[in-house]
């Protein structure tokens, strides 16, 4: 039997786009798009896009946010934008509002770099990805799905990475264009949005896009 060598960590900085969907595609997800950072040299990140799962129709709008998550500080700072459709007599438009900002404790990354060797990955075989073979690697979890990375084969760039709490129901991240090198300081500094003036009880002003 061919053993596979121990599960790596992932790159010590690195950032990509990504693509967030669901498998199976059920009626009302969605497929959102964004970008996220990690430097686990300073032990911060950041994430940037239209957050998924969002319930649209409850909430009447669709969210945008910017999080960036800090250990060393423990602290998270949140920047949020709302987006929904208006009617107008010349068609739909879309408009938005900026939210007020959001701080809160924060402890640990969302992605680990040692998430494969801690969580005891197992080597599942390989799978083409993206149109790359990629090597995958599976940690089970109890009472939830299996969390799966899938690694560009032979290397520690991450290509797509499944989890969720319904094993029927998954959450899938692609990665289609990972970088690894020197991220600047500046992606991380948690500069607070400037709310705009609002009446209370009201939404903040609506911002023409």
């Amino acid at each position: 039997m061919q053993s596979h060598p121990p599960p790596p960590l992932l790159p010590i900085q690195w950032s990509s786009a990504y693509v967030s969907y669901w498998s199976p595609m059920l009626r009302d997800d969605q497929v959102t798009s964004g970008y996220c950072w990690f430097d686990y040299a300073r032990d911060v990140c950041r994430i940037d896009g239209l957050f998924n799962p969002w319930p649209e129709k409850e909430m009447g709008y669709q969210l945008w946010m910017s999080e960036v998550g800090d250990v060393a500080r423990g602290q998270s700072l949140k920047r949020k934008m709302a987006y929904w459709k208006k009617a107008t007599t010349i068609g739909d438009c879309l408009d938005g509002a900026l939210l007020p900002n959001e701080m809160s404790s924060f402890h640990e990354l969302f992605l680990p770099r040692a998430v494969l060797i801690d969580g005891n990955a197992r080597h599942a075989g390989c799978d083409p990805v993206l149109g790359q073979l990629a090597d995958v690697w599976t940690i089970e979890r109890p009472h939830k799905a299996p969390l799966t990375l899938y690694l560009q084969t032979g290397t520690n760039l991450l290509l797509r990475m499944v989890s969720g709490n319904d094993k029927q129901h998954v959450s899938v991240r692609d990665f289609p264009n990972v970088f690894v090198g020197d991220i600047p300081e500046s992606v991380f500094a948690m500069k607070r949005t400037i709310s705009p003036p609002s009446v209370d009880g009201e939404v903040p002003r609506v911002v023409e896009i």
